[in-house]
């Protein structure tokens, strides 16, 4: 299991480097647009039984929005804008589970707000991406996230005592969530310091914000599976379960860093 995880993540991280620093604007597009319509795919499920047919049409609207968004850039600010407060009020829902939880069956609402963030995901790592050493900020993203992730299993196998949210994801503890955040912090504020000219108090707290953000990701795809009786969201990563397992963090933090960096 932990081999085959870890294969998948080098894979996935080789995949992702060429993608950024490889690819032209349009062939990184494609290419993300083609990783992220995985996830619209696997949203889908979170829709009351949906049919083929039904997640089929999910996909297809994802597909023209995203097109329409490419060949309009100047809609990406006023994206990234409405999604990022849209995750602001995600962690108010998942603070508050299980209250509100007649609003996770309905399907339209799931649908939309799946919409609004895979959207909104793609267009803030297009508009990252044509930022002045844009590239350095995705893989900045990524290591971010990736650290989160990696500190908070391994501190979580080896101390995890206290539930972090058992009603929605009990193997997550507490222990598990602040050996992610010391490990990508030690990482990123680093690489801040060092590699920019951001001040020490607005690097600690874009990288705090980031990681808040992004284990509240994981813990709100937790909330949807949880509501919808889904064990994973899909099963095409080895190790990983599915796309949304992978790129949940980053769905959730790349509004918030566009947002910062776009000022």
């Amino acid at each position: 299991m932990l081999l085959s995880r870890v294969i998948t993540a080098l894979c996935l991280a080789a995949f992702a480097l060429a993608g950024i620093f490889l690819l032209p604007t349009w062939g990184f597009a494609l290419v993300f647009g083609l990783a992220a319509g995985a996830g619209v795919y696997e949203w889908s499920g979170f829709l009351r039984a949906p049919t083929r047919a039904v997640r089929i049409a999910y996909v297809a609207i994802y597909a023209v929005l995203i097109g329409f968004i490419f060949v309009n850039e100047w809609l990406y600010g006023r994206i990234i804008q409405t999604v990022g407060v849209l995750w602001l009020g995600v962690i108010v829902l998942v603070l508050a589970y299980p209250r509100g939880r007649g609003l996770y069956t309905r399907s339209w609402l799931i649908g939309l707000v799946g919409q609004l963030v895979m959207v909104g995901a793609w267009s803030s790592l297009m508009a990252i991406r044509e930022l002045p050493f844009g590239e350095y900020w995705l893989v900045w993203l990524l290591v971010l996230t990736t650290a989160t992730d990696v500190g908070a299993f391994f501190t979580g196998r080896a101390l995890g005592r206290r539930k972090l949210a058992p009603l929605l994801s009990p193997g997550k503890t507490w222990e598990g969530a602040f050996g992610g955040l010391l490990l990508a912090l030690s990482i990123c504020l680093v690489a801040l310091l060092v590699f920019s000219e951001w001040s020490l108090f607005n690097a600690l707290i874009l990288t705090i914000g980031l990681i808040v953000i992004a284990i509240f990701g994981d813990l709100f795809e937790s909330l949807l599976k949880r509501a919808t009786g889904l064990k994973d969201s899909g099963g095409l990563l080895p190790g990983h379960g599915g796309v949304l397992d992978r790129i949940d963090s980053i769905i959730a933090a790349s509004p918030l860093l566009a947002w910062g960096l776009l000022g």
